[in-house]
């Protein structure tokens, strides 16, 4: 008798990833809840200023906005001449998708095929737009996670050589750049400054936050551990990074002799100006961003695996 392997269908795989999600959030959470005091965690939430949580969700829209343009340099490298309005709503609708239907498509590849077929640009490029979009981000965020290092640590634990791996990759990147996808060459030190400044408004909207929770001390540690938690929570092991971005503020604060229940909140309001941040991208799905500003209906998820 022969045994056969079939591999499980496109629909199978994508709910076997979304359980893992699920259960790894679920994991974490659970982690962190008994690790800090629920009471005092409330408690602090009580006592946060509404003003400095407010400016920080504008913060971080803002940086979002910063992000769009970035991404939008790379469409142009690639003759997709999208208007910056309606790159922009399209970006929030990415950001949507993202982060409420984490299972049933990914922002990124919604906007991959959308512009594919409504630009007729070869697929390969598209793609390459937007994950080269993520490197660059994550490029600048290694910059100021180096910088922020070295400042926590007064120039300890490795500080020079961590500065010194995270500048090599700017040549590393802009020469991988020059060989496999040429046509983005122009828009590599745009791109690269745009990354930058998504980065400080990010940092900027921690800093609100911590400002928000009345911490004034230990800023520096507080901000190395944000960005050591946002290169993480880029990994697609949690829905939209909950639970491992507040891992991370755990052990960060155990590290450095910060308070738990403290740190874990400060990552939860981020987590919060995330949510609100999204939820611009609503509309987008009734009114199509490439298309007419009149409503129509919901257009049909697309099923990949990309992340």
């Amino acid at each position: 008798m022969i045994l056969t392997f079939r591999m499980p269908s496109e629909n199978v795989r994508k709910w076997l990833k979304l359980a893992i999600k699920i259960v790894i959030t679920a994991l974490c959470i659970w982690y962190i809840s008994h690790k800090i005091d629920l009471k005092k965690l409330s408690g602090v939430l009580a006592l946060a200023n509404p003003l400095w949580i407010v400016l920080s969700i504008g913060a971080f829209m803002f940086s979002k906005l910063l992000s769009s343009i970035r991404l939008n340099v790379y469409f142009r490298n690639i003759d997709i001449h999208l208007p910056e309005w309606k790159n922009i709503q399209l970006y929030w609708l990415g950001m949507f998708y993202n982060l409420f239907l984490p299972g049933s498509i990914s922002g990124d590849a919604y906007k991959v095929v959308r512009l594919t077929k409504e630009y007729n640009v070869a697929y390969k490029k598209t793609t390459a737009a937007v994950l080269l979009d993520r490197f660059s981000g994550l490029l600048a965020l290694g910059i100021l996670l180096g910088i922020f290092w070295i400042i926590a640590f007064k120039g300890g634990y490795y500080s020079a050589w961590l500065m010194a791996g995270i500048l090599l990759g700017i040549p590393v990147f802009y020469f991988l750049i020059k060989i496999f996808f040429p046509y983005f060459l122009p828009g590599f030190f745009p791109t690269f400054t745009w990354g930058l400044a998504v980065q400080i408004f990010q940092v900027v909207c921690m800093y609100w936050i911590l400002q928000a929770l009345h911490i004034h001390t230990h800023t520096e540690h507080y901000m190395l551990i944000f960005l050591i938690s946002s290169v993480v929570a880029v990994l697609p092991f949690t829905i939209g990074g909950l639970g491992a971005r507040e891992v991370v503020f755990l052990w960060g604060a155990h590290i450095f002799g910060l308070d738990h229940t403290v740190s874990v909140m400060a990552s939860l309001l981020f987590y919060g100006a995330t949510v609100a941040s999204s939820l611009p991208g609503l509309p987008f799905i009734f009114i199509d961003p490439l298309k007419t500003n009149t409503p129509k209906p919901a257009p049909q998820p697309y099923v990949t695996t990309m992340e």
